[in-house]
């Protein structure tokens, strides 16, 4: 279905990006993986994808809060790829604490990641797809793009953001064969999620079956993590020119939270 096209997809070294990957990937599409870790696991999940599905995969490290490297990724991903033509927007980080504690280094960052960069990916990656007639460009927002909850007012504000600026590219693309989305998960099993977990676990003295139940899943009727597949599943399906005339939108895939 996306033999011979190229993405960029940040925050991709695990978790949901890496998953995106990987079924991006697995339809012949070349990938530049985005992120931190450990340079030896990196390198092993690269060649994987090359050796698996029989397409490029590179890596940049790319730190998502300074502009700078974020513009020379994309151009390395034009050079190296021969252009961006799908750009999914995933890297993210939290921190939880009341407003009137919050640090301010960390919204500043928060905001930055988590809001900025698409901001800056996208502003990189338009051109080359109006040159080339075709584009996609999924931003993986979050359920608390659409709600809010306490102690997270970084996160919540730069979710909330993500999903104006992806209105905003869309209706600035309605006219061209470009369309951009927001996806928008709820609690997903991922590496990090499960540190969470096991951290809420030894802080509350419970154990984990009730940290995912009571904290994690509380306001997730389905009571069920999302699964990375499934929200790889609709990136892919957005990437499908079936999904041509799909643009502006957020799709939630969050078990039920947002219908509450």
């Amino acid at each position: 279905m996306l033999k011979g096209k190229s993405a960029v997809v940040t925050g991709s070294t695990s978790g949901i990006g890496l998953g995106i990957a990987r079924a991006l990937a697995a339809q012949g599409c070349n990938v530049m993986l985005n992120g931190f870790g450990n340079a030896n696991e990196i390198k092993a999940a690269r060649k994987q994808i090359e050796q698996e599905f029989g397409v490029k995969a590179l890596h940049s490290g790319a730190d998502m809060s300074r502009p700078s490297e974020i513009h020379t990724m994309m151009s390395e991903a034009e050079h190296q790829l021969g252009g961006v033509d799908i750009l999914v927007n995933n890297a993210g980080i939290q921190h939880v604490a009341p407003v009137d504690e919050f640090p301010l280094d960390r919204w500043d960052q928060i905001i930055a990641i988590n809001l900025s960069s698409n901001f800056h990916t996208i502003r990189a990656a338009l051109p080359g797809m109006k040159q080339r007639g075709w584009g996609r460009i999924i931003n993986i927002a979050s359920a608390h793009g659409l709600v809010a909850s306490p102690f997270k007012s970084a996160y919540v504000a730069a979710k909330h953001g993500v999903l104006g600026l992806t209105k905003t590219v869309a209706l600035e693309t309605a006219k061209l064969p470009i369309t951009c989305n927001a996806i928008c998960p709820g609690y997903v099993l991922t590496p990090l999620v499960e540190k969470q977990i096991e951290d809420q676990a030894k802080v509350h003295g419970i154990p984990r079956a009730e940290v995912i139940d009571k904290v994690m899943l509380e306001r997730q009727p389905s009571k069920e993590f999302v699964k990375i597949d499934d929200v790889a599943t609709l990136a892919l399906f957005l990437c499908a020119d079936a999904a041509a005339s799909i643009t502006g939108t957020s799709m939630s895939i969050d078990g039920g939270w947002v219908a509450q």
